[in-house]
């Protein structure tokens, strides 16, 4: 059974109303994601609000975090308000589909996305509707990112990898066309499991690099693994 909290370096996220509990995934996007230039995000089903609260920490721009499932709404609400960085992140209790931001459109999206699609649900009807894309779909996702992301923009998002290599040839449909990825595996000897995926407007060949978690024996994390998440956790 998951703790109710985990904590950071510089904050803790309380996770007994989400869904969904701090998970690999979504620590490798707060870190990974590319903040350049970027001076507005949105992010897309916040869950617990780790995301956003891990790009507040690394950037300075302005976020808005959206959360369609009302406790994890809440979760992300109660976490954003007690990080150092709340007065820029505003929380909005609404999905993607009926999202309509007061502001202009945004630098940077990030989203860990619902992805299971045709397997067996969950007889939990919030656990289903954050695990499976019939609550967002593909099409949601790509229809949302072109309304809302600036000409320069970026899109980034994690996926495992038979999902995401699927996305790519769906957002290349839309106009968005896939400028990097991270392949990810949790082990060397393990295929790939998780892409982290860029994307933009702009049509190149996609720059490719690679990350491995662990070297071998559990908790034996690699160099590249540790540089990338020792602002984050405690263990390093």
């Amino acid at each position: 059974m998951a703790n109710n909290f985990f904590s950071f370096k510089y904050f803790t996220i309380w996770q007994d109303k989400s869904v969904f509990k701090v998970g690999t995934d979504g620590v490798l996007l707060g870190a990974c994601a590319d903040i350049s230039t970027v001076g507005s995000i949105l992010d897309i089903g916040s869950g617990t609000g780790l995301i956003s609260i891990m790009l507040a920490q690394r950037c300075d721009a302005e976020i808005t975090a959206i959360e369609p499932d009302y406790k994890s709404f809440m979760q992300t609400c109660e976490n954003v308000s007690r990080c150092d960085w709340h007065n820029r992140i505003k929380v909005e209790h609404t999905n993607l589909q009926n999202f309509s931001p007061k502001q202009d459109k945004f630098d940077l999206i990030v989203t860990n996305p619902p992805y299971f699609s045709g397997s067996l649900k969950s007889p939990d009807p919030r656990k289903s509707a954050a695990r499976h894309n019939d609550s967002l779909t593909t099409k949601e996702i790509l229809e949302g990112v072109l309304k809302f992301l600036k000409d320069d923009g970026r899109l980034q998002l994690v996926m495992p990898y038979v999902e995401g290599n699927v996305f790519i040839a769906e957002a290349y449909r839309f106009g968005l066309y896939c400028n990097s990825i991270l392949k990810i595996k949790p082990l060397p000897t393990a295929e790939i499991r998780r892409l982290i995926l860029t994307f933009s407007r702009f049509q190149k060949k996609p720059a490719e690099s690679f990350l491995t978690i662990e070297h071998g024996r559990r908790h034996e994390f690699t160099v590249e693994y540790i540089n990338l998440t020792k602002d984050f956790y405690l263990k390093f």
